[in-house]
């Protein structure tokens, strides 16, 4: 039987959500309940902090990006071993994609998951009745099952909230949380400092947990939880195809987005994961047959890559012996000619592609893309179909000459962007985060024969 599940949602960003799920995920796991967790949308940072705080991988859920065979195989992947699974919704409960899918409603509905709707009750009185109950009846077959109130400023204040959703509502308050000064986790441009990089995470996770422990009732947040999965119980979640039998994968400060759904699918289809870390100036291992940039923070970093010799050498050598290079976002910085800072000073890399990249003017790039391959390679087959995000400040430089791109690209409402990324020999890559194959994607005919699907 599947493990139940509950989904955390919100009416807005900065409502609370990130710190009550993670402060849920570490009091349960103290309580001794085994508990697994997911992201919706695309995210790689929020993820980390749930796996600290869970002791347990978290996986994203992508209603608009994921096909559903990718949705039920990740489904399984969280509930295996678990008591409980905690979902942790993106921005509002209904805001998704461009197109208008993708956003946490319709994964609620689709894994018909009870949501539980964190309201940011600061400044409000008996207007909060109003509030909930237009996001409980917005839409029929999405079930907001609790509510919890954050941020509330007194016991009286509190007791004016419960009194106002009383009246109008039968759905249960779970608890009010009350407002704690300093109780935040520092962010930077692309969202929250990853979790790796807090020396202080465990304590601000433990505080959280206790708070959320003394102010909300979590037996009875467990009788609301549904079993959570599609009943679709097939082979594991397999997002793209390998790059290759012994794939080298960044895996450090400036390259750390790589979702582990991607990582355990090539796993899973039988080709090993060797990491590897540009800051430490390691070089991807020389038996690779392809190499891994994701994406990350290479624009922090970037002198100290420039000075990581080792690891650019080791580049260099891997296209030299027609290995396939692949890049994304901050993996496709780190394989052009240079990067510039935001204060204007210029970096080499590796010079794989005859692109640069500036940060001097800082623009913001983001949504969902519909990707089409230009040419046969191990992502897939020409005019293969994919899905991925893009979320970015740099801005590429006109290069030298004419680049053969890597997509076409269109955003999440099919409006064409043109050509996007770039492919030289063995090496590609673009801003594009990818995250699945595309439902409608060309089945591919190009399987590296020496793969073994690793037994179930």
């Amino acid at each position: 039987m599947s493990a139940p599940g509950v989904l955390i949602a919100a009416p807005a960003s900065g409502s609370g959500k990130t710190t009550l799920t993670l402060g849920l995920l570490r009091a349960l796991r103290r309580a001794g309940v085994a508990v697994g967790s997911f992201k919706v949308g695309p995210d790689y940072i929020d993820p980390t902090f749930h796996a600290a705080a869970a002791g347990r991988v978290c996986h994203n859920l992508d209603a608009w990006a994921m096909r559903l065979e990718t949705l039920a195989g990740l489904g399984d992947a969280i509930a295996k071993d678990v008591e409980l699974v905690i979902g942790e919704g993106v921005m509002g409960l209904f805001d998704g994609a461009d197109d208008g899918a993708g956003s946490t409603a319709d994964l609620a509905s689709l894994f018909d998951l009870p949501v539980l709707l964190v309201i940011d009750a600061a400044g409000m009185g008996a207007s909060v009745a109003a509030l909930a109950e237009g996001f409980i009846r917005h839409r029929d077959e999405v079930e907001v099952a609790g509510l919890i109130l954050n941020r509330v400023a007194s016991p009286r204040h509190a007791a004016l909230l419960r009194r106002a959703l009383d009246d109008r509502l039968a759905q249960p308050v779970l608890g009010c949380l009350p407002r704690v000064p300093g109780l935040a986790l520092p962010a930077r441009h692309l969202g929250l400092v990853p979790a790796a990089e807090l020396a202080a995470l465990e304590p601000i996770l433990d505080q959280t947990a206790a708070l959320v422990a003394e102010h909300l009732d979590l037996d009875r947040l467990r009788r609301l939880a549904r079993p959570f999965g599609l009943g679709l119980y097939g082979p594991r979640a397999q997002p793209l195809r390998p790059l290759g039998q012994k794939i080298a994968v960044a895996t450090d400060a400036a390259f750390a987005f790589a979702y582990p759904a991607v990582l355990a699918g090539w796993r899973s289809a039988g080709a090993e994961i060797l990491p590897f870390s540009p800051l430490a100036d390691e070089p991807p291992e020389a038996s690779a047959d392809a190499v891994y940039l994701p994406g990350g923070y290479p624009e922090l970093h970037a002198p100290k890559l420039a000075a990581a010799g080792r690891f650019l050498s080791g580049l260099r050598a891997a296209a030299a012996a027609g290995r396939y290079v692949y890049g994304e976002c901050g993996g496709y910085m780190a394989l052009g000619e240079g990067l510039i800072d935001r204060a204007g000073q210029r970096h080499a890399m590796a010079g794989l592609l005859p692109i640069s990249t500036s940060f001097a003017e800082p623009t913001r790039h983001l949504g969902y893309r519909r990707l089409t391959l230009c040419q046969a390679g191990p992502l897939g087959q020409a005019g293969s179909s994919l899905r991925g995000h893009e979320f970015h400040y740099a801005t590429e430089l006109p290069a030298d000459g004419k680049l053969a791109p890597l997509f076409e690209q269109q955003d999440a409402r099919g409006r064409p962007l043109g050509p996007t990324g770039a492919r030289l020999g063995h090496v590609a890559g673009s801003f594009c985060h990818l995250i699945d194959r595309s439902a409608d994607a060309t089945p591919a005919r190009l399987p590296h024969p020496h793969l073994r699907p690793v037994p179930s």
